[in-house]
């Protein structure tokens, strides 16, 4: 059985206590709370979870940025306290935040880092990075120059520069637009064909979904799901009926058997019912006996954003 891209058992991280001097100090925030996964080699794998959820403190321990209070953490068969060395060579992170010298042009910034990593100087792929992210035109050019897309791209090349077989990239399309987010997909899903294990943190779901192999959830530093993205969307329990109706209505249409009921429209409706209980017919039916009639009908299954908000809601209550 081919040994997983990173193992995590039993991760716990406690922040240490704070308090104000000559108070007793507070007990330390609970950041990850006995989490266990395993990233499989050669896929993209989403880690999600709402802000605060502790999926920082997990790429910060990956990074070798924070240390664990418990648990064990392998990197490509490399435990990260008695292999630190080839662990932290086994990784690269891509960072929310522009990190690198303004003053530096492209080239410099891979060049250090590579010799950073102790890659010796005629094994450095500079250019080669930089051709594959579309940046050899601006190897030169001063770093702080570049627009958003070409230094978003310049941090993945930065990451590279050792060859790592894991790549780690920590909300990469944060604040950017449309297009800068469809080139870094692009960028990213080459480097996965090529046989990197990408890992990936977004708040965009619908990105998640259509990239990722399989998803971990996690929520007040408890993981609460870990399923391939087909099998995390087959939990949706809810779906939704969109009506249009045969004359404008004040109030939406109410039942007990509905989840959710709200007007879109002046004479359309949405209503949210759960699928284990009943069907559209049945829907339909309980419209017309309070006297609706409707004039069209579409249907929208659930998608990965209702169940993680489904999951992050239920464990929150």
């Amino acid at each position: 059985m081919t040994e997983a891209a990173i193992s995590i058992r039993n991760l716990t991280k406690r922040y240490a206590p704070t308090g104000e001097k000559g108070k007793r100090p507070a007990e330390g925030k609970l950041a990850l709370d006995n989490v266990s996964f395993e990233v499989p080699q050669g896929g993209i794998f989403g880690l999600l979870g709402p802000n605060g959820a502790g999926k920082s403190t997990l790429i910060n321990i990956l990074a070798g940025l924070v240390g664990k209070t418990s648990g064990e953490v392998s990197i490509w068969g490399f435990d990260i306290d008695r292999d630190r060395r080839n662990a932290k060579a086994s990784i690269g992170i891509v960072p929310q935040e522009i990190v690198f010298d303004p003053f530096f042009t492209p080239f410099e910034v891979l060049d250090n880092a590579g010799g950073l990593y102790g890659v010796p100087k005629q094994n450095r792929r500079t250019e080669e990075l930089l051709r594959a992210v579309h940046l050899w035109d601006k190897a030169n050019a001063y770093a702080r120059s570049l627009s958003g897309g070409m230094k978003r791209r310049l941090l993945v090349a930065k990451a590279m520069v050792h060859s790592p077989p894991i790549l780690v990239l920590d909300e990469p399309t944060a604040g950017v637009d449309v297009e800068l987010r469809r080139q870094l997909w692009e960028l990213v899903t080459e480097l996965n064909r090529e046989g990197v294990t990408v890992v990936l943190t977004t708040h965009y779901l619908e990105e998640a979904e259509e990239l990722c192999d399989r998803i971990a959830i996690i929520n007040h530093g408890k993981l609460i799901a870990d399923r391939t993205t087909r099998e995390l969307v087959a939990m949706g329990r809810e779906k939704v009926v969109e009506l249009v109706l045969d004359r404008a209505i004040d109030e939406a249409p109410r039942h007990q058997a509905f989840v959710k009921s709200e007007i879109t429209g002046e004479r359309s409706v949405a209503i949210t019912y759960d699928m284990d209980q009943m069907n559209a017919g049945q829907v339909l039916a309980l419209l017309n006996d309070q006297g609706f009639s409707v004039i069209d009908v579409t249907t929208r299954e659930a998608d990965l954003e209702d169940v993680f908000v489904q999951l992050t809601s239920d464990r929150a209550a």
